[in-house]
């Protein structure tokens, strides 16, 4: 079904605001921990693994809720109006520093920041999965996508630049206060938006008629579903490379540039390389295959990464320049993945005679937190190894860490994404097979 531009721009603007949320934890929230809330990055960094290790567990749990869920809004529509206060709520407490002792803000940093992941992913597993089910052609799916993810990366954009300054003007000088009433804004704008996908899509794609509900069949379908094994593992890897380099570039500039300034206008440029980047997803996917295509991208990305090894401190547009790079070439991977999740849902019908959406995507996601906890962890325990020191001068290791991690470390695993891709099975013409297939059983 072709959809009209109105829906799939309202599906995509959700992803704006959930980017108020996810760009805030990926970007500032260690350093909040480190250099505001008052703890060590050890210690910041070992809750953060462990929380999202935990978060992880969640998902699937989340996926199979959503797809047993009836209303008279659909299955994941729901969701969008159920979840945002709660989610708002969780995010203020998590930026909130209490008077506490150490032992205290940890047990708050560990609540506040899994009930925030658990409340985020009650409300974006089903949003996932509502991209799958609005219609089951794949260029729509590429399209619509494409749109999402330009107002992801929009909204990262908007984040990565304003957040700083939002904190300051708010704060008056009290970083705490700032960050409060920063997450409290965000999180109004983030509803708004939620509720604008809730009134303009509509759920279309249902299971088959007569589909019995058993969760632990739902989770053999997916291990036994080869293309969605890959993409379960190149979901990890690639969010390990962007969160290593997103996650560091805060420390980057900081200690190893000496300009902290300067992170307002690096995410940025990114985000909106990347936005153009992924306006040109379903333009490219009519000349050269997903799997091709996401082997081709992933391979520059390695390249560019690599560079940043090589980049003086003082070689700022060099810096800049590579970053945009970066952004045009990782733009069009997310509506790549996202819409070939979407085919291994279609794919699972076909081989199985079973429809499980939800969980399709909540596995997928829980690869992706997996995937950013080990880019956390190894974050954490390089800045322990060299001897990290908040809000000082960092000794010649620890600037030697800080580069690596935005250069060389990041470019291993975007190889790493390349060669999961080989086994990757679903290409054009098997999509064709399904979708004819389907549709003539469905009838």
């Amino acid at each position: 079904m072709i959809l009209s531009w109105r829906e799939k721009i309202s599906y995509g603007i959700a992803d704006m605001g959930f980017n108020f949320y996810w760009t805030n934890v990926a970007t500032f929230l260690l350093i909040f921990y480190t250099d505001v809330f008052g703890i060590s990055a050890a210690a910041a960094a070992s809750m953060m693994f462990l929380i999202k290790l935990i978060n992880a567990f969640t998902d699937p749990m989340i996926g199979a809720l959503a797809d047993r869920t009836s209303t008279r809004w659909g299955k994941f529509r729901p969701y969008l109006i159920w979840m945002p206060v709660p989610l708002g709520a969780a995010a203020v407490l998590t930026y909130t520093t209490p008077d506490l002792g150490h032992d205290g803000k940890i047990i708050w940093a560990y609540g506040t920041y899994l009930l925030m992941m658990v409340c985020y992913t009650a409300i974006n597993i089903p949003y996932n999965a509502l991209s799958g089910v609005m219609t089951a052609d794949p260029q729509e799916r590429s399209t619509v996508n494409g749109l999402r993810f330009i107002c992801a990366f929009g909204g990262s954009t908007i984040v990565t630049a304003a957040t700083p300054s939002l904190v300051r003007f708010f704060g008056g000088g009290d970083d705490k206060l700032g960050w409060q009433i920063t997450m409290f804004a965000w999180s109004v704008a983030a509803a708004l938006m939620f509720a604008i996908t809730f009134f303009n899509t509509r759920e279309r794609i249902a299971p088959p008629a007569g589909q019995k509900s058993n969760v632990v069949q739902d989770v053999k379908d997916l291990t036994r579903n080869g293309p969605w094994v890959v993409l379960f593992f190149l979901a990890l890897i690639i969010m390990v490379t962007i969160t290593l380099r997103t996650t560091t570039a805060a420390y980057y500039f900081k200690y190893y540039v000496g300009r902290p300034e300067l992170l307002a206008g690096f995410i940025p440029a990114y985000m909106m390389a990347a936005a153009a980047g992924a306006a040109l997803t379903p333009l490219m996917t009519r000349f050269l295959d997903k799997k091709k295509l996401m082997m081709v991208l992933m391979s520059l990305t390695a390249l560019l990464s690599a560079a940043f090894f090589v980049v003086p401190k003082d070689q700022v547009g060099l810096m800049f320049a590579l970053q945009v790079g970066m952004g045009l070439v990782l733009g069009p991977k997310s509506p790549l993945a996202f819409s070939m999740y979407a085919d291994t849902a279609d794919y699972n019908e076909w081989r199985t005679g079973r429809r499980a959406t939800a969980m399709t995507f909540a596995a997928a996601t829980f690869s992706q937190k997996l995937g950013t906890a080990l880019a956390v962890a190894v974050i954490g325990a390089l800045f322990t190894a060299l001897g990290y020191v908040p809000n000082a001068e960092q000794s010649t290791g620890s600037q030697a860490g800080i580069v690596w991690l935005m250069s060389l470390i990041p470019a291993f695993f975007a190889l790493m994404a390349v060669a999961a891709m080989f086994f990757y099975q679903l290409d054009a013409a098997k999509l064709k097979q399904i979708q004819s297939e389907l549709a003539e059983r469905h009838a």
